[in-house]
This record gives structure tokens, sequence and C-alpha cells, in this order.
């Protein structure tokens, strides 16, 4: 069965889609670098869109980012006017992501926990072996 998505679904990735490339191509301030744009939610009005975003920074360069999303939002909301056609161009939101970062730490104490039950595992064998390697006659 094909999954539909509702037309506000459909605007907010296609704002999403313009606005990475306007910011790749187009924006200049050098605050503004290495940026992933994760996902854009549309107020039912359009009027209004959430822009989640990472960075390969680090949450240490967020506020600079940010800052310099916020300056270039004029530009950008004058860009997306003229390349997506909707009757209203919504107010940009700049939001930082921390999904990415969160699912890389959950990861680590993960793989740490799968470490740590192999090596308690390892010794459990051991302890288990030695008591029966002792029991044995020596030929």
């Amino acid at each position: 069965m094909a999954k539909t998505f509702s037309r506000g679904d459909r605007v907010a990735e296609q704002i999403r889609r313009e606005l990475a490339e306007l910011i790749r191509m187009e924006v200049k301030d050098p605050r503004v670098g290495f940026v992933t744009l994760t996902s854009v939610e549309v107020s039912p009005d359009y009027s209004h869109a959430k822009v989640f975003f990472t960075t390969l920074e680090g949450e240490r360069a967020v506020p600079e980012l940010a800052q310099g999303l916020r300056r270039a939002s004029g530009f950008l909301r004058r860009e997306l006017g003229r390349r997506i056609r909707i009757h209203t161009i919504p107010d940009l939101h700049w939001v930082y992501d921390r999904s990415i970062e969160r699912g890389a730490q959950l990861s680590a104490l993960i793989d740490e926990a799968v470490r740590s039950d192999a090596a308690h595992s390892d010794d459990v064998d051991e302890a288990a072996a030695s008591p029966d390697e002792a029991e044995k006659p020596d030929a």
C-alpha cells in the first residue's frame, strides 16, 4: 500500500531542499558553514516553519551559526518566494537538532555495554573452565 503524504509534508520537504541548496550556494556569511538541515515543520497556515539543523562542528559552534542563519533569514525567505509557489512564505525559526549527537552518544553507550558484556562473558567462561581442568588427573 502506497504511503500518502499531506500537502504540508510535501511543502515542508520542498522548503528543506530549497533552503539547503540556498545555504550551500548563495549564503556568503562565514558563520554559516558546515550546516545540515535535518527537517522542517510547517504550521497548518504556512505562516511559520521550524527549520531543524545540525553541524559537524558540534554544539560549541551553534550560537554563532544560529546567529548567521537568523541574519540570513530575510534573504532566504525572499529566495524561497521566488522558487516555491505558495501563497504565504513562512517565517523561518531555526532550531538546533540534538538528535544526531544524542544518537552517537547512545550508540557509544551500547557499544560499551556490549564490550563489557563480552568481557564479563569471557571471564565467566574461563572461571567455569578452570575447575574442570583442575580435576583432570595428570597422565
